[in-house]
């Protein structure tokens, strides 16, 4: 199941004490604002790129179509080489915009040349039965010279604007991939900044300490929790795709690392639903949110503190995410770490996912609520 993309960063999404100078909503704009061009700025570029091409296409077709010995610049847009010429580019902008990326580059290869060929088919039906007539009705228009024929005057036209569309299609393709490399560099620094730091040790290595003074029966499973986290976040996490399995299992563990430090202060529910293993996702995407809604809550409360972690999966692969943790609104925070944090998941969910996922984050006085729908890959 694909979802639209629909995430806004505002005001009424952040929580209070992030509005100031150093809060989510200053340290995130700016950098999606820099980093990454406006959805308008790519349209219009490609758009000056389509024309350019079209307009040097149309000169070398006009020329080629031009039937006389002396050719005059006036004859370069005369109207039956305007109306062949828009008959091919009516026929190339499908392939282009409708066939490439709902067929060719969904792997539907079949029904992607079955479509073409139609399409292919009505141009020559357009060119011999319509506009031949119209613009040549006492010599050409008047006999059918053959399909192979018409086709070989037809498809290279069509085929080079296909061509650069392609052309330009991969160099987005690569410069994403690239983007999303470095992303992911960031991402991970940051996260292991955060995470693997002496504070997140000694708390954990004291909870440790605390237990093994009691002689208490955990121990041991909670070294052995302690050793998978850190495992997973400094290796298995290198990969773009982990197993969905893993990923969760990694964040049960993180989550009952950080309940030793809760002691009596609260609770944490942590509920899953996954109908088989086949799935994977791409790793450290859960796990910002619920460790902004572990600092979220712990940094402002003493007590009661309450955090919900749901992850639900259908058979065809969609994963809904929901985290909701309460806080105190009069806590004022210096911590940025939890924007920039939340800026880098919303940058990998855009280059990862584009229009398939759907992210909503909402504030309501002491309630923190995150809720992600993203399409899963099947092994």
């Amino acid at each position: 199941m694909l979802v639209d993309k629909t995430h806004s960063v505002n005001d009424s999404l952040i929580p209070p004490n992030d509005k100031k100078a150093d809060n989510f909503s200053e340290t995130i704009s700016p950098v999606r604002k820099d980093d990454r061009k406006s959805p308008l700025k790519v349209y219009a570029l490609e758009f000056a790129y389509q024309f350019a091409v079209m307009a040097v296409l149309l000169v070398f077709f006009s020329f080629n179509m031009d039937q006389t010995e002396v050719f005059h610049f006036q004859d370069l847009f005369a109207p039956y080489k305007l109306a062949f010429f828009a008959n091919y580019l009516v026929a190339a902008m499908i392939i282009n915009y409708v066939l490439l990326p709902v067929l060719y580059y969904k792997k539907r290869m079949f029904l992607f040349l079955l479509a073409v060929s139609l399409l292919i088919t009505m141009v020559v039906l357009m060119d011999e039965y319509v506009l031949e007539k119209i613009y040549f009705p006492d010599t050409r228009g008047t006999y059918f010279p053959g399909l192979s024929f018409t086709i070989v005057e037809t498809l290279p036209i069509i085929i080079i604007m296909v061509a650069f569309k392609i052309a330009w299609d991969f160099n987005r393709k690569q410069r994403e991939v690239e983007e999303l490399k470095s992303l992911m560099k960031e991402s991970e620094i940051q996260f292991l900044k955060s995470q693997i730091n002496p504070h997140f040790l000694f708390n954990n290595l004291n909870s440790i300490y605390a237990y093994a003074i009691d002689y208490s029966p955990k121990t041991p499973s909670i070294i052995l929790d302690l050793s998978t986290v850190l495992r997973y976040m400094l290796y298995d996490c290198r990969e773009d795709q982990v197993a969905l399995t893993k990923e969760v299992d990694h964040l049960k563990k993180y989550t009952a690392l950080f309940e030793l430090q809760l002691n009596k202060r609260g609770r944490i529910n942590f509920r899953e639903e996954i109908p088989n293993d086949r799935f994977f996702i791409p790793p450290l995407i859960l796990i910002v949110f619920v460790e902004n809604a572990f600092k979220h809550s712990t940094g402002s409360q003493a007590g009661n503190i309450e955090i919900d972690i749901a992850i639900h999966v259908t058979e065809d692969g969609t994963l809904t995410f929901n985290c909701c943790n309460n806080y105190s609104p009069h806590y004022q925070s210096t911590d940025t770490a939890r924007g920039i944090g939340l800026q880098n998941v919303i940058k990998r969910l855009d280059l990862l996912f584009q229009k398939t996922y759907h992210l909503v984050i909402k504030n309501d006085g002491n309630l923190y609520t995150v809720n992600l729908m993203i399409p899963l890959k099947k092994m």
